[in-house]
């Protein structure tokens, strides 16, 4: 079985400068760490291939520094990894980033499946891996909550409707997004860790896609832009009152008024 795991470098804190002028995040010198969820992406094609043998490939876009997540993926089990990386993919928005990560697929072949993390923790938007499938031209079920079967053409899993859990049976090659509780993910390996250290990491640039349309890719290929980023205003202020419950109701009553919230 030929898997393909998607990985994200993201942010390790809050603490994260914003581009004015562009609304982006500043990766640069950030602290990173894999995204969480991916580790349970990661996880489950590790169990799969313990089944049904094949092979791990891992793909992410990003900065360069992005290779540093791939590694991690080789100190849990993974064979095989690739970074999207260029330029003008900068500042590209759910749309532009799942068109670019298809365009790199096709570049690395095929697969019979591929795993996502449910979201990331800097985004959010829970997209990237259906939109992925889209553009690849695949079927896809998204918030996967368990593997039921493994068949010669096919897979059976179960998936998180909100109100219920269905099951559902879908043709390879196919995409799933993963929940957390799915499988608990693996350390990573102290020995794979010095086993891998040298092992080749491709980069796939802008030049290497069959799709050369720059209007596709990075913040000309989104159509989403962020119109304005700002902290969380942080409110301290605390009031004591005394009294009756009666006189206390009161004061409360008032205060809501004030406030606008009645």
């Amino acid at each position: 079985m030929q898997i393909l795991v998607c990985i994200k470098q993201v942010p390790g804190t809050s603490k994260i400068d914003v581009d004015p002028v562009t609304g982006v995040l500043k990766r640069d010198g950030v602290d990173s760490k894999m995204n969480p969820y991916d580790l349970y992406a990661i996880e489950t094609a590790l169990r799969l291939k313990e089944q049904k043998g094949g092979k791990i490939s891992v793909i992410s876009m990003g900065p360069p520094q992005a290779k540093e997540v791939i590694q991690e993926a080789f100190m849990m089990g993974a064979d095989e990894g690739v970074l999207i990386s260029d330029r003008k993919f900068a500042g590209a928005d759910v749309l532009a980033t799942s068109y670019a990560l298809s365009q790199g697929v096709r570049q690395m072949g095929n697969f019979d499946l591929i795993l996502c993390g449910k979201q990331t923790t800097d985004g959010d938007t829970a997209q990237v891996g259906p939109e992925m499938a889209e553009y690849l031209g695949i079927p896809h079920i998204a918030n996967v909550l368990s593997i039921l079967d493994i068949k010669e053409t096919s897979i059976l899993v179960e998936m998180d409707m909100a109100n219920t859990i269905e099951a559902a049976e879908i043709q390879f090659p196919c995409l799933l997004t993963v929940e957390k509780d799915i499988f608990q993910p693996r350390l990573p390996s102290y020995k794979k860790k010095l086993s891998t250290k040298n092992r080749e990491i491709r980069t796939i640039t802008f030049n290497d896609l069959e799709d050369k349309n720059e209007n596709r890719y990075g913040l000309s290929g989104s159509p989403t832009q962020v119109e304005r980023i700002f902290p969380p205003s942080v409110n301290t202020d605390q009031q004591t009152w005394t009294g009756t419950p009666t006189e206390l109701s009161f004061q409360i009553t008032d205060k809501l008024k004030q406030l606008k919230f009645i």
